[in-house]
């Protein structure tokens, strides 16, 4: 069962979580937002959430290094047009669903996860959009759970098996922008991001254009005890293959979107997708953008999930 664990976030909070003056733009729309926590088993999840509590349930999953507060743009979006949107922080972000052990952190167990929210919010059937990390659980959700699944919208991230295919090329692009993984699988990983006033991770931010405000947002969550161990034991557990999980094609209506400007994501993974989607599918590119697309480019993001949902709109 879910309860309502916090009060609305109204205009005043949200001018004192975004700080800047072009940041208060906009609010009035995000006023609106609300904090739950949805328990499921021994885990409790906390919620960014917005939308009528009876609306076609939407997942919103974020990816590293952030938090539900990556979704701020589109929940209202969402909500405006019918559908309960959800956004949680995810197993290791949530300080209620924070496990020790590295095989806690199994995308099978991201998986659960997300049908265990649905089942605590009384739902059969959901969307799931996700970027990221998010992008590849809304992947295997959708593959595992066809049936619960209405539609997938995944961002940056390809389909597994395509991600898999231009990564097993050592010589390739992608190989070479997945560089960066040993470093956030060692051991010292925790220690060299958080080192100097966490530079490293404010730097990460800094490139996708995010105020020392929105910054913080993320750094404070991320400097929790245990809390970027965890988010980093997504890598140290990580298995592209989906950990003898059974799958099935991607059938259910699927937009997968890409940006151009993404230095850890690749062509050759994001134009390889459609060979392993059986549905209803569009690709669609954002050009000129990083890999932050959900903030950095929130108009775009929210103009394609405003004509992927339309036609589930209640």
């Amino acid at each position: 069962m879910w309860t309502r664990s916090r009060r609305l976030l109204g205009l005043a909070a949200f001018i004192g979580m975004l700080g800047s003056a072009g940041a208060v733009k906009g609010l009035l729309a995000q006023s609106e937002l609300e904090r739950i926590q949805i328990d499921v088993g021994e885990f409790t999840f906390d919620a960014l959430v917005a939308g009528p509590v009876d609306g076609p349930l939407v997942f919103l999953l974020h990816g590293f290094p952030q938090s539900s507060f990556e979704w701020r743009h589109q929940l209202p979006v969402l909500a405006s047009m019918g559908f309960r949107a959800v956004a949680p922080d995810q197993r290791g972000y949530s300080p209620g669903a924070r496990p020790a052990a590295v095989e806690a952190y199994a995308t099978t167990n991201m998986v659960a996860d997300v049908v265990g929210m649905a089942d605590a919010l009384g739902r059969e059937t959901f969307h799931v959009v996700g970027h990221d990390w998010g992008a590849a659980v809304a992947w295997f959700t959708g593959l595992v759970h066809p049936d619960r699944v209405e539609s997938l919208v995944p961002m940056s991230v390809p389909h597994p098996f395509a991600f898999s295919e231009a990564l097993s090329n050592p010589e390739g692009e992608q190989a070479q922008m997945s560089g960066y993984m040993e470093m956030f699988r060692s051991d010292g990983a925790e220690e060299a991001f958080l080192a100097n006033d966490a530079a490293m991770l404010r730097g990460i931010y800094g490139g996708a254009g995010l105020t020392a405000a929105e910054t913080d947002q993320y750094v404070d969550l991320l400097s929790q005890p245990g809390a970027l161990t965890s988010a980093l034991n997504w890598y140290r557990a990580m298995n592209l293959q989906g950990g003898g999980m059974a799958m099935t094609p991607i059938s259910m209506p699927t937009m997968f979107i890409w940006s151009t400007g993404d230095t850890a994501l690749g062509r050759e993974g994001a134009e390889g997708t459609a060979k392993f989607i059986e549905g209803p599918y569009r690709f669609e590119i954002i050009e000129d953008v990083s890999h932050w697309v959900p903030e950095e480019a929130a108009d775009a993001v929210n103009g394609l999930l405003r004509e992927h949902f339309k036609p589930f709109a209640p």
